[in-house]
């Protein structure tokens, strides 16, 4: 695991930490788990809030959760 990622868990899960009030290694957990399933993630969100009337204009294959 490379410094870059490292970081981005670590400030996720403080994220986490912060807004769902639990305790540190359960937020390490779920960041890590939210950084693994990026691709997922980001997938089933583009999903989520597309409609049937409106059609997102972003394709889900050009959507990243973090920057590369």
């Amino acid at each position: 695991m490379s410094r870059t990622q490292f970081s981005r868990i670590m400030a996720l899960s403080w994220q986490v930490q912060k807004k769902r009030n639990c305790n540190r290694s359960r937020s390490l957990l779920a960041a890590w788990a939210i950084f693994q399933n990026e691709d997922i993630t980001v997938f089933h969100l583009v999903r989520k809030h597309s409609h049937e009337h409106y059609k997102n204009k972003a394709q889900p294959e050009m959507l990243t959760l973090f920057d590369r």
